[in-house]
């Protein structure tokens, strides 16, 4: 936070809380969207506090909603009895022609719709980056593989010719 004048301004940046490490190695993407989801108080409080777990989630549409299922967001350390379950189901703030465009891909395709991260924008909203993503086969994964070695390897060969020149 800064000073500017006298009010006091945030940084400009957004906020990642929680990535899915995973759907990167598991999954080719196809297209990004950002959406926003729908959220209780006391899983507000629990996501700044970087409770939350993506590994095993997905989103799908039923009845015309985009719903997140499987997003675990940790209960709220200050807690009650009114605080929320951990694994319900959230809804995903999209725009009518997003969600049309989404359920054609989903089943003409085969593409599914994975959760990336969820992140704070610079004005304080929770955000959540979807994507439709295709699974990798185990060759694919394995040839990813292979290439990162081959990037890492060149980077040690460069940086190893720097340091001896």
């Amino acid at each position: 936070m800064q000073w500017k004048g006298l009010l006091m301004v945030k940084d400009q940046a957004e906020r990642v809380v929680g990535t899915n490490r995973k759907a990167f190695h598991d999954y080719a993407f196809e297209e990004r969207l950002e959406a926003g989801i729908v959220l209780k108080g006391t899983e507000v409080k629990s996501l700044r506090e970087g409770r939350v777990n993506l590994r095993e989630s997905y989103a799908s549409v039923v009845r015309g909603r985009a719903i997140l299922h499987n997003c675990y967001i940790g209960e709220y350390s200050h807690g009650n009895i009114m605080n929320h379950e951990p694994l319900r189901p959230r809804t995903l703030l999209l725009h009518r022609k997003e969600i049309n465009k989404i359920m054609g891909k989903v089943q003409q395709r085969g593409l599914t719709l994975i959760p990336l991260r969820v992140y704070f924008t610079p004005r304080g909203l929770a955000k959540v980056e979807i994507a439709l993503a295709r699974g990798k086969k185990q060759y694919d994964r394995r040839d990813t593989m292979k290439k990162r070695e081959a990037s890492r390897e060149m980077e040690r060969a460069l940086k190893t010719t720097r340091q001896g020149a």
